[in-house]
């Protein structure tokens, strides 16, 4: 099939300028980590984006001993926890900032639970990762399992000892987020750009949900409109939930930065690993700008579709038309891709994300632009009325996210001048054109 030309244009990042609804914190950046005052027994303060990478070197340095860490944000110091009581272990830890604490299961023994979880309680409408904070597997089950389902995995839980595992139902049904918001358009199937990326041959290219990747081949920023993407590496159901879109013109011009909506975006800076009690934020088209906590990592949850591993479960509410967009951290951190859960954001719930840098190992695929993407000075208004990818958001996506000022989500979409380091002439102005393309690139998935 021929595919006429598209010419060059630029591509905004995933979300696009809606109202920021609902997000109870300012967007601002985080102070660097503070050093050591020299005593071992004194805990650091860490940042957020920096305890994945100390957790790691101490689970390396600790072996059997590590059973999983968390980020205790109120005190901004990352826990440890620990199988014995060894105090050359608690010395370890303390020597490396952290705080030492005891638990009963060891890694071993919560991965071994998971796999009798995966063996015998694989059923669609379930979900679990380990909460480190407790010391447990959480085991999620929404509303469609019931009977002889639910006897299954109440059964399995209990089989798995006391203090291993516990069970909760939820209300909702555990699913792909689905439905409404703007969007990017594929056969019969409507998604959301995640993050732009540069693929391995150094074309530009965006990250977004596995099974938009498995439910078409190419992609349009307008229904019934000329592709402007296609899928070059999909992956869902299975060992994650993440695909790879090239562009089909590599002089495409992308930006890496988080539209966040009334005319402001979070530039974004590096791909980061997800802590256990990290604060992020998820941006969608539905709901707008929503913020909470990650409560759970390397998640199986069991969609309709098939099981799907190695997720993050967090406590951030999401509804249809979120799937597919940007989790990151208030400082720039790229954390995931929205993939699916259950509630909403009235009653709340667990959402699962894809991991962006498992994506990008997976892909071979870097965050931003590269060679191919512009700087914040190029990504002006000119292209809004173009029908571009992520036309309408080019402004705000693009030529503020050099600003990296303090972003207000409380701010209503009539003040689009809203946040200390926002230009609001720009901010108008994508308003305006958000409301004529309608082509945000927002945080949804969705199969129609």
């Amino acid at each position: 099939m021929s595919h006429k030309r598209i010419p060059k244009r630029k591509a905004a990042i995933a979300v696009g300028g809606v109202a920021a609804l609902g997000a109870a914190a300012l967007l601002l950046p985080n102070a660097n980590a503070s050093q050591s005052n020299g005593d071992a027994a004194t805990p650091r303060t860490f940042k957020s984006n920096d305890v994945s990478d100390v957790a790691s070197m101490l689970a390396s340095q600790l072996g059997d001993a590590f059973a999983g860490s968390y980020y205790d944000a109120a005190n901004k110091q990352l826990v440890i926890n620990v199988v014995g009581n060894n105090s050359n272990v608690v010395n370890q830890i303390e020597r490396a900032g952290a705080v030492a604490h005891q638990v009963q299961n060891s890694t071993a023994d919560l991965e071994a639970a998971a796999k009798t979880l995966r063996t015998e309680a694989s059923i669609a409408g379930t979900a679990w990762s380990v909460d480190p904070k407790t010391n447990e597997i959480h085991v999620t089950a929404d509303s469609t399992v019931t009977g002889g389902k639910w006897n299954t995995v109440e059964s399995t839980v209990k089989g798995l000892g006391s203090g291993v595992a516990t069970l909760s139902k939820s209300a909702g049904t555990l699913k792909t987020f689905v439905d409404g918001g703007d969007a990017i358009f594929g056969g019969n199937a409507r998604c959301s750009l995640g993050f732009n990326v540069t693929a391995g041959d150094g074309t530009p290219a965006f990250l977004t949900a596995g099974h938009c990747g498995v439910a078409a081949a190419q992609w349009s920023d307008a229904q019934g409109g000329a592709p402007i993407a296609t899928v070059d590496q999909a992956t869902f159901p299975g060992a994650g939930d993440f695909s790879l879109v090239k562009y089909d013109d590599p002089a495409t011009q992308t930006n890496s930065a988080v539209n966040v909506g009334n005319g402001q975006s979070v530039q974004i800076n590096q791909a980061v690993e997800a802590a256990v009690g990290q604060q992020v934020f998820r941006m969608g088209s539905t709901t707008g700008l929503h913020d909470g906590n990650v409560t759970g990592l390397n998640a199986t949850v069991n969609y309709p579709e098939g099981t799907v591993t190695g997720l993050i479960q967090t406590d951030v509410c999401a509804e249809p038309g979120d799937s597919g967009g940007s989790l990151f951290t208030q400082d720039g951190g790229a954390v995931g891709l929205t993939s699916g859960g259950s509630g909403d954001c009235t009653a709340g719930g667990e959402t699962f994300f894809q991991p962006v840098t498992t994506a990008l190992a997976a892909t071979g695929a870097t965050l931003g632009a590269g060679d191919a993407g512009a700087g914040a000075g190029d990504a002006g208004a000119g292209d809004a009325g173009a029908g571009d990818a992520g036309a309408g958001d080019a402004g705000a996506g693009a030529g503020d996210a050099g600003a990296g000022g303090a972003v207000d989500p409380s701010a209503s979409a009539a003040d689009p001048g809203a946040g200390d380091a926002v230009d609001p002439s720009a901010g108008a102005d994508d308003a305006a054109g958000a409301g004529q393309n309608g082509t945000h690139h927002k945080s949804r998935r969705q199969h129609n």
